[in-house]
């Protein structure tokens, strides 16, 4: 009689990096531009994605929730939930390893709490978030032009006036149909054009203009980043490329599993336990020369760490 060995229990990841999918650092550095803008401006709203696949880009962008929004993600899950047949094979030929169950997991390692999970064609979503409610849409379900075009209709009722739409795949070789309904919505449907990568588009039904300003005014953020500038249809368009450093979120956009491992190494550096969201107590001034240990500490520590103690120096 053959024995069966018990199933091997999945391995949480303790990164990001270690999520499967698809969201380079170049569109991690400009979700954290336009949502740390919104944040800074106070602009307060609600949060969607269509299509998470394994959870990478919904486990950053739920990072930037706030008290009191709401982050709404759908996706199939399951070919059978697919409402036509061309979905469902493009389902079961891109996305055949994708449970709901190993998308919660991944976004439980990184968040205490999962988002409102809608289950199912992404059709389903304006019967879930009303119009008018959203600061911030991403859009990375289907590739086939009818869907996309429906979620790019979906996504200008549920944003507010200036929220930011991104549209991933909107000129990938595999992926016609998207830049076709992306292209559409913008001599069409009047969406406006903001900026450009290798692999999303980011657009406002608002005014561009001043998410252009305050892109081409900072030149600190574009460390490692080349840009160029077009123009489409009469409208400034910035196009970005290049891999700069995956942006290092501050500690308190994460749960406790996050902050546990960071107070834990911070400690083991002799430093002080970074501070937790919405805490009252502050953290104690850094000398303005630091000591040996802790420069040494600086360069062996995560980059989340690091810039902690960074932040502190500045203040001092």
């Amino acid at each position: 009689m053959t024995e069966t060995s018990a199933p091997r229990p999945v391995q949480r990841p303790r990164a990001l990096g270690e999520v499967k999918g698809w969201f380079p650092s170049l569109d991690q550095v400009l979700f954290d531009r336009f949502l740390s803008r919104q944040e800074r401006l106070g602009e307060h709203g609600d949060l969607l994605e269509m299509g998470v696949y394994m959870g990478k880009s919904a486990i950053f962008t739920g990072s930037y929730l706030r008290p009191g929004e709401r982050f709404t993600v759908c996706d199939l899950f399951d070919a059978e939930d697919a409402p036509d047949a061309g979905n469902a094979a493009e389902a079961r030929k891109s996305y055949a390893a994708l449970t709901r169950a190993a998308f919660e997991q991944n976004y439980l390692a990184f968040h205490d709490r999962l988002p409102e999970v809608v289950q199912g064609p992404t059709s389903l979503v304006p019967g879930v978030v009303e119009a008018d409610t959203c600061r911030f849409v991403h859009v990375d379900a289907s590739h086939l032009y009818e869907h996309v075009a429906m979620d790019i209709g979906t996504a200008r009722r549920v944003l507010l006036p200036n929220g930011v739409v991104v549209l991933d795949d909107f000129r990938s070789e595999h992926t016609p149909g998207v830049a076709a309904a992306t292209w559409e919505a913008v001599f069409d449907r009047g969406l406006r054009p903001i900026c450009l990568t290798t692999q999303k588009f980011y657009g406002t039904w608002g005014e561009p203009e001043p998410f252009l300003e305050e892109l081409l005014g900072d030149t600190e953020w574009r460390a490692g980043i080349s840009m160029s500038r077009q123009q489409i249809a009469g409208r400034h368009v910035l196009r970005f490329s290049g891999r700069p450093p995956n942006p290092a979120a501050p500690e308190s956009r994460y749960g406790h599993e996050r902050r546990d491992t960071e107070a834990g190494a911070a400690r083991s550096a002799g430093l002080a336990t970074p501070p937790v969201a919405g805490s009252s107590t502050h953290p104690a001034a850094a000398p303005r020369r630091p000591s040996a240990a802790r420069r040494i500490a600086v360069d062996i520590l995560p980059p989340i760490v690091t810039r902690t103690i960074r932040r502190r120096r500045r203040r001092s």
